[in-house]
């Protein structure tokens, strides 16, 4: 018995085809307006059933580089101190 992998998305794939399928119905949909516009898209997706995962989120990928960056500065200057 072979086991099946689960499928995956693009979060933001299906964030677009809901967005496109409302504006053909002349809605003008519109979140993020007050910041980042993962929270709202997380939610969309989780109200369709699908978890969102940390992947597809910018500022997580964006926190990563910022603290792998911190971990460099302070490896690097400790290598340099006498």
């Amino acid at each position: 018995m072979t086991a099946e992998a689960a499928e995956t998305y693009n979060p933001w794939t299906i964030v677009n085809l809901v967005f496109t399928h409302l504006a053909e119905q002349g809605l003008h949909p519109t979140f993020g307006g007050e910041g980042h516009p993962g929270d709202p898209a997380a939610a969309l997706l989780r109200a369709l059933g699908i978890t969102p995962t940390v992947e597809g989120d910018a500022r997580v990928r964006t926190g990563v580089h910022s603290e792998l960056a911190e971990l460099r500065a302070r490896m690097f200057d400790a290598d340099e101190t006498p």
